[in-house]
């Protein structure tokens, strides 16, 4: 009797050692389990986070390096303001802003929804001989004609130009070809500096002013 109580004494010892080693032992493994889940997840979350960054369009073309990083006239400035407003802060549009103030458009065009513009630059208006582009100038209702042919009433992706033909706001088309970020309007202006967003207005900056059929 006396043999077997000692021995139950015994088994219950080890039974009390034992048990904190084996509890130990399974929060120690728990701990390494979530320590590595954590580690094994952080790199699909990183991952998917520069997914998102990496999608939706951007502005490109060669003349976007000229657009001011910050204020009004950057990409982020431009976007806040409606279209003409947006034009008249950047350097590289002052004729057209000009040309577009004489016209009376400043109203139309702010107050438009959901349109395109193809904006030509000053050097496109400088390939015009300056005595013509003087008379057009002058000519409200010619000058008219001309800038709404440069507005589509709607807002195009980059995707959509790559074969398109479009009515604007003078009421005859315009085409677009190309692909990528090349693209060319009316088979002689081309796209320097394209997908610029403005808060009614998508705007490709273009390196000659269309001319529609008079």
């Amino acid at each position: 009797m006396i043999a077997t109580r000692f021995q139950r004494a015994a088994i219950a010892l080890v039974g009390a050692a034992v048990l904190p080693l084996a509890l130990t032992a399974c929060s120690g493994d728990d701990g390494k389990d979530s320590k590595d889940s954590a580690t094994a997840a952080a790199p699909q979350e990183s991952a998917t986070t520069d997914d998102a960054a990496g999608t939706g369009d951007q502005p490109f073309g060669t003349a976007c390096a000229s657009v001011p990083k910050t204020g009004a006239g950057s990409f982020d400035g431009m976007s806040k303001d409606p279209v003409a407003t947006a034009a008249s802060n950047n350097p590289d549009l002052s004729t057209l802003v000009t040309a577009v103030k004489k016209a009376g458009l400043v109203d139309t065009l702010n107050n438009a929804k959901d349109v395109t513009v193809f904006a030509p630059t000053n050097e496109a208006f400088a390939k015009i001989p300056k005595a013509d582009l003087d008379k057009v100038l002058a000519d409200k209702e010619t000058l008219t004609k001309i800038l709404t042919y440069h507005v589509v009433g709607e807002k195009l992706a980059p995707k959509t130009l790559d074969s398109g033909t479009f009515p604007t706001l003078e009421k005859s088309t315009l085409t677009t070809a190309g692909s990528g970020e090349s693209y060319t309007v009316n088979d002689s202006a081309k796209v320097v500096c394209g997908n610029v967003p403005t808060a009614n207005a998508t705007v490709y900056i273009i390196d000659t002013v269309l001319m529609p059929k008079m």
